[in-house]
């Protein structure tokens, strides 16, 4: 599918990926409307810190991705839509997972009734390394089974399904993309690599964690915008699920270090009971079989391998360093 001449909505705009899926999109020449979460600051979260010409570029649609009525007007005239809106914190998922299954299933929900009625021709929903739950077989395959050990992870698990079973009914075009963890610029505190630079950042050297043993498959934002676009564009994933990954695994520990090595500050890790998972929850090992990314898509990583991985950190390290960047953060508080 060629995206150039269409419309395209990305919901979930405002945020860490959604932003700079904006962005690349906006660059590149595409029409964009961008869906952010109505809120009586008027705010629209990473899009308010754009350049001018880019915000100039853009169509703001306001709204809320749990109202059905809103979707479909967001979604009218639009051929293309990217769904990144969503709760995505694990540990918050624990004190609201009623709110996670309203978001995250019902908002997609909207998203594919809509699309039953305009006849939209790509729908590209965003999944999560975190339906998997702790490896069985690795490198993690699409077909490895899916486990729910967060309210989270299931709430994800339950929305890609209805995407499957839309386009399984209904013969709706949604393309399921699961990126592995995610990092980079503008990434909110909650998750570690943030939470790792901005108190090395602000000084702190007894940096606070949870659990350093289990493994991550890290993947520079950079790498996983250009998945989605890549996604929307192949016909061939139409009905299918897709692992983004870099096939680089690393314990949160070794994250750490590598992180300090490269701010040159020698720090001591603690352990912070409130960050850890309730045991049977936290996920051990992550990494992405990225096989089916590179034969239907063409995909392969820039950041991928160890210095790729570096050189994203080195790039993160550097626009959380900047002080009207840092003072967006809170580090000296545990961020759900």
């Amino acid at each position: 599918m060629n995206l150039k001449n269409k419309k395209i909505l990305v919901t979930g705009a405002d945020g860490f990926i959604g932003s700079h899926l904006v962005e690349n999109l906006v660059l590149e020449g595409y029409d964009v409307r961008a869906f952010v979460y109505y809120n009586s600051f008027n705010s629209w979260g990473w899009i308010d810190y754009f350049p001018k010409e880019i915000k100039k570029s853009l169509e703001i649609f306001e709204g809320d991705i749990r109202d059905s009525y809103l979707v479909k007007r967001a979604m009218k005239g639009c051929q293309v839509v990217f769904n990144l809106a969503a709760l995505v914190s694990v540990p918050y998922s624990y004190k609201a997972p009623k709110l996670y299954m309203d978001t995250n299933i019902g908002g997609l929900l909207n998203i594919l009734e809509g699309a039953r009625e305009l006849n939209t021709e790509r729908i590209v929903h965003t999944s999560t390394s975190e339906v998997y739950g702790t490896a069985k077989i690795v490198p993690i395959s699409e077909t490895h089974p899916l486990k729910g050990q967060s309210p989270y992870a299931a709430s994800k698990t339950g929305a890609d399904q209805m995407a499957l079973a839309f386009y399984n009914s209904f013969d709706i075009p949604v393309s399921i993309i699961r990126p592995f963890n995610t990092y980079g610029p503008r990434q909110s505190a909650r998750a570690v690599i943030p939470t790792i630079i901005t108190q090395i950042a602000e000084g702190e050297r007894k940096i606070k964690l949870g659990a350093l043993e289990p493994t991550r498959d890290f993947n520079y934002v950079k790498d996983v915008v250009c998945g989605f676009i890549k996604v929307a564009m192949c016909d061939e994933a139409v009905g299918d699920v897709v692992n983004i990954g870099s096939g680089y695994e690393i314990s949160i520990g070794d994250t750490g270090k590598m992180i300090a090595e490269i701010m040159g500050k020698e720090v001591e890790f603690q352990l912070d009971r409130e960050r850890l998972r309730p045991s049977k929850s936290e996920v051990k090992r992550l990494v992405a079989d990225i096989s089916k990314a590179k034969k239907l898509l063409g995909f392969t990583p820039l950041y991928g391998g160890k210095e790729g991985f570096r050189k994203g950190l080195k790039e993160t390290v550097n626009w959380f360093s900047n002080k009207e960047n840092l003072k967006l953060y809170k580090s000296y508080r545990y961020n759900l």
